[in-house]
């Protein structure tokens, strides 16, 4: 299978995550078959609050083009382990990799316009990292901002979340969890 091949190709999973095939990916998004999935959240702490690095997907992608989301995601890779295929996928959106640490998954489903549903177990990673230099993929990213946690909270109560994607929020309680074990850390 070539590279390119293998990209098209998502890990169709049944809903205990184990492996079940391939799919094509989107086939998948259009007929709404579950398949595995990562969100990467990368934190940094910056004059005593924490802030994530978000990105904006860009605008050409057939689904939730232009929204902002977390750090990096994607999907995962036949053969290949879920981490692996994480810490891949951040050097080739971003332009900079680090150590992940595995926080949680979830499953989902949900329309995503343009008659394609998201229906995913999502598996959440997250890295304190402060990279000096962030090469955005314009294939896959608009631009990217850092946000303090205390103002994307606030931002998100608001109902302002429209302008994320919809998996975003529930991705991002569970990466808190390793922000909350950061916290407890320094204590």
């Amino acid at each position: 299978m070539k590279v390119q091949e293998s990209q098209d190709l998502l890990l169709q999973v049944d809903h205990s995550d184990r492996p079940i095939g391939l799919v094509e990916k989107k086939n998948a998004h259009l007929k709404g078959i579950l398949h595995r999935a990562f969100s990467i959240f990368i934190f940094r702490e910056m004059e005593s609050s924490f802030q994530l690095l978000l990105q904006q997907r860009a605008f050409h992608k057939y689904h939730s083009g232009g929204l902002w989301t977390n750090t990096c995601c994607s999907h995962a890779e036949p053969n290949v382990p879920i981490k692996i295929t994480a810490s891949n996928r951040l050097q080739t959106e971003m332009g900079f990799s680090c150590p992940l640490f595995f926080s949680g998954s979830f499953y989902y489903k949900t329309d995503v316009g343009n008659g394609m549903t998201e229906h995913e177990i999502d598996h959440v990673f997250a890295a304190f990292h402060n990279p000096t230099n962030i090469h955005l993929n314009p294939e896959e990213t608009n631009a990217f901002k850092w946000i303090d946690i205390k103002d994307l909270e606030k931002d998100l109560k608001k109902k302002s979340h429209f302008g994320y994607t919809a998996w975003f929020p529930e991705a991002l309680n569970i990466a808190f969890k390793f922000l909350d074990e950061r916290k407890v850390q320094e204590r």
